[in-house]
């Protein structure tokens, strides 16, 4: 069976991923998985400077799912090359590095970065961020600013560059179409969705930031409709996410039209939740007689009745 991809030009051993910003910078999860195993590795976001961060509490287990507001946390460029660098460019699979910024100009900055660094599997733009010269718009849900950051990005590097969209929009094909047509390489669909949870006896939000991003298995029929919704409008490879706890919940991204999947908040409660799905996935080629991965992409039936 072969189960390797390509992500433009970033070949993965396997379909299956870590989501950003679930799985730290890597060395926290170390001791508990082989992360050889993986397909690739993705990264918390790193800006160009340090961030501190929003105070605590910072999540909150709601049912069927997760609140984070941890506010984009990181080191940024220079402390993550520094303190985490070393020990992921000594690892056996790529790393993809999310990026974000708050202008333009600092998303193709920080792009430049890394890719004057070498060894980087791929740069994630994570665009559900607020752009401070256009009023506090979100680059995600503003078409003509996705297509902004993506193309400055691009001329900044020649890494592969995965833009990971916002769910926070009414139809996300002309989203996906303006990351592509801008020169984005792939797709990440999809990152949380705004929500709020709060304690009834104190009156007060759950999170010390009020609201937060909803992930975890409630999603994961929306992250579906959203990856089939964009791979209709697209020629580039979308890796889903969104609730992934089995390869079961994979294979379905998968034949909604994602070449790769990864998985996020399951990683908070059983860290080998990833090579499970790899070890499922190979079961379910061997069971149904697939020999390329690539043929389970897609290939939802969908019968129109009369």
């Amino acid at each position: 069976m072969n189960l390797s991809v390509q992500i433009g030009r970033l070949t993965l051993r396997n379909p299956v991923t870590v989501a950003s910003g679930t799985f730290g910078y890597g060395v926290e999860y170390a001791r508990l998985l082989d992360l050889n195993r993986l397909g690739a590795l993705a990264v918390k976001g790193i800006r160009l400077d340090p961030v501190r961060g929003n105070p605590t509490p910072r999540t909150a287990e709601v049912a069927s799912g997760m609140l984070n507001a941890i506010g984009l946390q990181g080191p940024g460029v220079d402390g993550f090359i520094e303190r985490y660098w070393p020990f992921l460019a000594g690892l056996e699979v790529p790393t993809i590095i999310n990026i974000w910024g708050t202008t333009v100009e600092e998303y193709a900055e920080v792009a430049r970065r890394f890719d004057a660094l070498g060894g980087v599997g791929a740069l994630e733009l994570n665009v559900s961020c607020p752009n401070i010269k256009e009023g506090g718009a979100q680059f995600g849900t503003d078409p003509r600013l996705l297509h902004q950051v993506v193309a400055a990005c691009r001329k900044a590097t020649s890494l592969p560059l995965i833009t990971k969209l916002s769910p926070n929009v009414v139809n996300i094909a002309p989203y996906a179409k303006a990351a592509e047509e801008a020169g984005c390489d792939a797709l990440s669909i999809t990152n949380s969705f705004p929500a709020m949870a709060i304690d009834i006896e104190t009156r007060r939000p759950r999170l010390a930031n009020g609201t937060g991003g909803l992930s975890g298995p409630c999603i994961k029929p929306i992250a579906i409709k959203l990856v089939w919704d964009a791979a209709k409008a697209v020629r580039i490879p979308i890796i889903g996410m969104g609730g992934i706890q089995s390869a079961a919940d994979a294979i379905e991204f998968m034949m909604a039209g994602a070449t790769a999947v990864a998985v996020g908040t399951a990683n908070f409660y059983e860290p080998q939740t990833a090579l499970q799905v790899i070890d499922g996935l190979g079961d379910f080629m061997r069971r149904h007689g697939i020999e390329e991965v690539r043929e389970i992409v897609g290939s939802v039936r969908i019968e129109k009745r009369s």
